[in-house]
């Protein structure tokens, strides 16, 4: 496989995996976060790194706005639900836990 033709199959991964998860905004982010460590804003943030990494200036608000198809205000606003006291003390847990492993 060439480098060109692995750059587009992950190029168009990643397309797949924000369709996916602008198709299921039932998903909060919080829970991305204890089942996977990591949701739609970290996205935004390595999207927005990636592209200054390349001479293009993309801010977080812009790159969030890429990944959630729309404003995050908006996107919030319409589907984003208060964490539960379980997802916060799941949440909590996951982050002890990888502290403990010396993850950042």
């Amino acid at each position: 496989m060439t480098p060109e033709l692995q750059n587009e199959i992950e190029a168009a991964t990643l397309n797949r995996l924000l369709d996916h998860l602008r198709s299921h905004s039932e998903v909060q982010n919080i829970e991305l976060m204890i089942l996977a460590d990591f949701c739609r804003n970290c996205l935004a943030k390595w999207y927005s790194a990636e592209a200054t990494k390349r001479g293009v200036q993309i801010d977080y608000p812009q790159a969030q706005a890429i990944v959630y198809g729309m404003p995050y205000g908006d996107w919030k606003a319409k589907f984003q639900k208060e964490a539960t006291p379980e997802q916060l003390a799941a949440y909590d847990e996951r982050q002890r836990r990888k502290q403990a492993a010396g993850e950042s």
